[in-house]
């Protein structure tokens, strides 16, 4: 889905960015230019953001192994 109309940016590229190294909404829109223009998607987006940067983590901590 399109977030943000005015750069074309869509929720995949906003996980492509994470799943990149985004770790925050600033690096997001510094790296997808979403919510650089009119700003109307902003919230939207930093929701993306959060869900995407969450479900990155949990995933990297189950990669975890440990020596017992």
């Amino acid at each position: 889905m399109y977030v943000c109309l005015c750069n074309g940016v869509t929720d995949k590229a906003i996980r492509e960015a994470v799943d990149g190294g985004a770790r925050s909404w600033r690096e997001v829109r510094e790296s997808t230019g979403c919510a650089t223009q009119c700003g109307k998607c902003a919230c939207v987006g930093k929701a993306l953001t959060h869900e995407a940067v969450v479900t990155t983590m949990v995933e990297a901590s189950q990669d975890l192994a440990y020596a017992v």
